[in-house]
């Protein structure tokens, strides 16, 4: 593709899955239709209307790039869950959308593409890397080709090689995913204005916990202050990608992206920032509670205190491949008399079914979640009262989500005794008071909010948390990546930090 000879005209499409190996559920293309929380599928025109003020970085590369006076060609853009490996029947049809509508869309100065990292296919391990491969087929090697990604995206060797620069995300929770389309954007104007820069990665030698990956407490608050520093140093743009943990392909875990005018300074840096994530290693961990311990714990520091004790059902957090609906944590609530308490989300399109036809008030005995075949998990059967009814349409306010129109299906708030429970019929991390607020719980009022998420729900409910605790109630996505079964990671590699290693 040749540069035009006006102003500069930028492809653009979008592609994000994060992929759990091990999770119980593929994503297909409904689930990208869906959108599961995020936008649905959308093509062409539709994009730029679709994606304005929503903190996804596609929206962040509009803005930039609009403000530049560029001509956009969007093709199309889409997200899932995450989830257990993408259809092959999906990864083919999307992907084939895209590169086919970059073929047609003609010359063009450049491309951008919104991804994840931490794809892999029924048929693929590396997502990104064919889809790359394949866009840089059409284009040619002089076209620039720019990507963001997100933090836990386990960066491949074919990756880094198929494009220009990749760009990640700098906050879990990730509030900085639109900033982070800027950046693309801003990179995009320095490569089109001058030569390609060299390109540094590395590999870190160990898994961590998704768990211990805030970027706002130690020690990746101080790593990620970081990045800034190494660009004042003369690196064009650099990131630190954490990984997703539960990935059982070669090319798992944490790297460091650096990109400079010249091989040595960026070498120099990526080796200082490797050198800098191995002397933390023993610093990335925390404690994990057992349900009913976590739960008595927050009853008793809830005696005390003037605002909600917030517990992270890490384990089944839809946003690492769970599917939201296992109820160790809603057992142990119940089991410890928990009161003023709330819980979500359990998605369960049986049982939201059910409360709608029973109406508000109504008293059901429900054999509630558990259905998603978790060991160790199973439904949770008792007596429900109806509090609420809500279709599951609202919008989203808090930083992470912010701007999303949130589309759950027909939902509930269901009550059992002093337990308050947010029923769902999709899936959807709960990282947002607003999914608390649309059936009517008032997250100030609870002296003990359980949350389906690991880190995310930090963004909007840290504010107003007197304490945190993480507990590890059946799910797929295990608090210790060493406890998954792998059997595909590379040699040598820590499963978690100072942990054992595989091989």
């Amino acid at each position: 593709m040749t540069p035009s000879a006006t102003a500069p005209r930028l492809i653009l499409a979008g592609f994000l899955h994060e992929t759990n190996t091990f999770g119980p559920r593929k994503a297909d293309y409904a689930a990208f239709e869906d959108g599961g929380g995020w936008p649905r599928l959308c093509d062409g025109a539709d994009i730029l209307t679709t994606m304005r003020g929503v903190n996804v970085g596609i929206c962040g590369f509009i803005e930039e790039a609009e403000a530049r006076g560029w001509s956009l060609c969007p093709i199309q853009w889409c997200a899932a869950s995450p989830s257990a490996p993408v259809t092959r029947d999906a990864f083919e049809r999307i992907a084939g959308r895209i590169v086919e509508g970059i073929r047609a869309a003609g010359p063009a100065d450049g491309v951008y593409l919104d991804l994840h990292g931490a794809m892999v296919a029924e048929h693929l391990d590396d997502g990104e890397g064919e889809l790359l491969a394949r866009v840089r087929a059409v284009i040619g090697t002089e076209t620039p080709l720019v990507v963001s990604l997100d933090l836990h995206g386990n960066v491949t060797p074919k990756m880094v090689a198929m494009a220009d620069a990749l760009l990640g995300y700098r906050t879990y929770p990730h509030v900085d995913m639109a900033e982070t389309g800027r950046r693309a954007a801003r990179y995009v104007a320095r490569r089109l204005s001058g030569a390609p820069d060299a390109k540094a990665f590395r590999q870190v030698p160990f898994l961590v916990p998704i768990a211990w990956q805030a970027t706002s407490v130690a020690p990746n608050k101080d790593l990620y202050a970081r990045l800034p520093a190494l660009e004042a140093r003369g690196a064009s743009t650099a990131s630190l990608m954490m990984g997703f943990p539960a990935a059982d392909f070669a090319d798992c875990g944490p790297s460091i992206l650096v990109y400079a005018p010249t091989r040595a300074l960026a070498d120099t840096l990526a080796d200082e920032l490797l050198a800098e994530v191995v002397a933390a290693e023993s610093r990335f961990a925390g404690k994990i509670h057992a349900p009913e311990e976590g739960v008595r714990l927050a009853m008793a520091r809830a005696e005390t205190a003037s605002r909600p004790i917030v517990i992270a059902d890490t384990q089944d957090n839809p946003g690492a491949g769970g599917e939201s609906d296992t109820t160790g944590m809603l057992r142990a609530l119940v089991a410890c008399g928990a009161r003023d308490s709330a819980l979500g989300l359990i998605c369960d399109p049986a049982a939201a079914a059910q409360a709608h036809r029973a109406g508000v008030g109504a008293t059901l005995r429900l054999a509630l979640g558990g259905k998603s075949g978790i060991a160790g998990d199973r439904p949770f059967e008792a007596d429900f009262v109806v509090e609420t009814l809500s279709d599951g349409a609202f919008l989203a306010t808090g930083p992470y989500y912010q701007g999303a129109r949130m589309r759950l299906g027909a939902s509930a708030c269901l009550r059992i005794d002093g337990v308050r429970v947010v029923v769902t019929s999709s899936k959807a991390q709960l990282a947002d008071q607003s999914m608390l607020r649309f059936v009517g719980i008032d997250p100030m009022r609870q002296d003990i909010i359980v949350v389906k998420s690991s880190v995310h729900f930090r963004a909007d409910f840290e504010p107003i948390a007197e304490a945190i605790l993480d507990c590890a109630a059946p799910g797929p996505m295990l608090a210790d990546p060493a406890a998954l079964p792998f059997k595909r990671l590379r040699k040598g590699l820590r499963l978690s930090p100072n942990g054992p290693a595989f091989g």
